[in-house]
């Protein structure tokens, strides 16, 4: 916690704050959950990078060790960034656009050509399509201060 002026902020206090940090925890247990067998299907088959690793997270999203490594690294970011207004804003704002351009990535590279580099099946293209607007959107709507609470008593000052 930290003093400003007459009152007390907490960390992620403010809504934007708050998007940032549960995106990045998210992130967080998505990276890890990849390296784990059972959640993860195909672990043997985890390569480092490209499109012929065999690993699907949940059986669904296909994952290699470079994909969970930046997962894990946005988690981070995420949290790191959730500290401040400007910097959750942004975290929010700029992913969603590195999903974007990941999402126009998975449809224009596919299969074995030769920038194929992640390994990305149609369903990480409409996840990718639902965090680019999803991140853009919170980045940008969410107000930056805390919102009041309804019915909280209000305390007199001297």
């Amino acid at each position: 916690m930290t003093e400003t002026h007459d009152r007390t902020v907490r960390y992620a206090e403010p809504p934007v704050q708050k998007a940032a940090m549960i995106i990045g925890i998210v992130f967080l247990v998505v990276g890890v959950a990849g390296f784990i067998p059972g959640i993860t299907t195909g672990v043997d088959a985890l390569a480092f990078a490209g499109h012929e690793s065999g690993a699907m997270l949940l059986g669904i999203f296909q994952v290699s060790i470079l994909h969970n490594i930046v997962h894990l690294l946005f988690g981070v970011l995420g949290l790191v960034f959730a500290a401040g207004i400007g910097g959750a804003r942004s975290y929010l704002v700029i992913g969603g656009l590195v999903y974007a351009a990941l999402l126009l990535y998975g449809i224009v590279i596919r299969g074995d050509h030769p920038a194929n580099f992640v390994p990305l099946n149609t369903a990480d293209n409409w996840l990718h399509a639902g965090l680019a607007g999803g991140m853009i959107l919170l980045g940008l709507l969410l107000p930056p201060t805390r919102t009041a609470r309804v019915g909280a008593p209000r305390t007199a000052r001297a």
